[in-house]
């Protein structure tokens, strides 16, 4: 199962028509003033937050699932007692949760939070997240990977800090296929006809497709988004492309039903454990680098509080346990020489994997896209739900 997409991926158009009214031209209806985001902060005589998260995204005991190392090491050492929830399943099905809390400039009953980037900067758009105090967070300011450090959506990285972080290139079956991938543009050969897998979710998708066209996507233009479309559509009619899909995939790549598909680098590692012919690549015209982030919602009861959890997951020792257990790509470089120095092979290992820690070469290849914008979200998603099938 992976962190990265349980439901998600799916974005009908009855959400996206509600988040147009939210978020159409101008100020938005729902947009909150700076002045208003934040409440009385009980975390000096209330030891406590509540956490919400996705499932399988935080280390676990081998012996007794309940029990989650780093984070009983926090509660310990802070004496700070965490409610931690995997309620987050889908971007979409938790905005629409949280979201008449925060519209309505009411509290969330949530003090610390962890979506995807693309739908963070919705959240800050919209004025719905604090800012954070850096003065607290010493860890996140010396450890936090520059690469990840100031996103189009959060410059600074003031609203937001990354939980982990991954890659959306191509995994492909080494073995069946033949012969290596290094290109986006060899997904559409003959041989691979019915064979490759797209990912459904708008947000997830179509950076990768660009960049397989030479495209910028710190800057990509509407133009560039309707050529995607265009091809897709093209092999959509011809059958090159079996199907659209949310993390499935993992399945159609593990029976061989697919021999190439787009992929989260995350998952891959997980599949490579049962598999050593399935392979991840970054193509040479790049693959998309995201991150799924930890934001404290408006008046949040236990900022200093969330503050302290966020920075104790930047020290490198704990960074390090916590990429051990997830496998995707850790936005605290620093912890790399924590697990080259472990004692256990297979966790030292950990440290020379480019899908956790991507190497100078790799980096180069990698690009953060900027966001989807407000105003054009209702006719790109409307154009690319109408090709997917949604």
């Amino acid at each position: 199962m992976s962190r990265r997409s349980l439901l998600r991926g799916v974005t009908g158009l009855g959400t996206v028509g509600a988040l147009a009214a939210l978020t159409g031209c101008g100020v938005p209806a729902a947009y909150v003033k700076p002045g208003d985001r934040s409440g009385a902060d009980r975390s000096a005589r209330d030891k406590s937050l509540v956490f919400a998260n996705w499932p399988l995204y935080i280390d676990t005991d081998d012996d007794d699932a309940s029990k989650r190392p780093t984070l009983d090491a926090f509660e310990k050492r802070s004496g700070i007692s965490v409610k931690y929830t995997e309620e987050i399943n889908d971007n979409d099905e938790f905005f629409g949760k949280i979201s008449p809390a925060l519209m309505n400039h009411q509290e969330a009953g949530r003090d610390l939070i962890v979506i995807s980037d693309w739908m963070a900067a919705r959240f800050v758009r919209l004025g719905w997240v604090q800012e954070m105090d850096r003065a607290k967070q010493p860890n996140v300011a010396k450890y936090l990977d520059p690469q990840l450090g100031s996103p189009a959506f959060d410059k600074g990285r003031m609203h937001s800090v990354p939980w982990q972080s991954g890659i959306t290139g191509i995994a492909y079956n080494k073995k069946k296929l033949g012969r290596e991938i290094r290109h986006t543009s060899e997904l559409w050969a003959p041989e691979l006809k019915g064979k490759v897998t797209l990912l459904s979710g708008l947000d997830e998708s179509f950076a990768l497709l660009m960049q397989g066209n030479g495209v910028d996507v710190t800057r990509w233009t509407a133009d560039d988004f309707h050529q995607v479309c265009d091809q897709v559509e093209k092999y959509v009619k011809n059958k090159q492309i079996r199907r659209f899909t949310g993390n499935d995939y993992i399945k159609d790549l593990s029976t061989g039903d697919v021999l190439a598909c787009q992929a989260y680098s995350g998952d891959v590692i997980q599949l490579q454990a049962d598999n050593p012919d399935i392979e991840f690549v970054v193509p040479q015209e790049g693959a998309e680098l995201w991150a799924e982030s930890m934001m404290i919602p408006n008046l949040a009861r236990h900022k200093s509080n969330a503050e302290k959890l966020i920075d104790y997951y930047y020290e490198p020792e704990v960074a390090a346990e916590l990429a051990a257990w997830v496998n995707y790509v850790c936005p605290v470089p620093a912890a790399r020489e924590v697990l080259a120095s472990s004692k256990d092979e297979d966790t030292a290992a950990l440290a020379e994997d480019p899908l956790i820690f991507p190497d100078d070469a790799m980096r180069k290849r990698l690009a953060i896209a900027r966001d989807i914008t407000s105003d054009e979200r209702v006719e790109f998603a409307k154009r690319w739900d109408s090709i997917v099938g949604l």
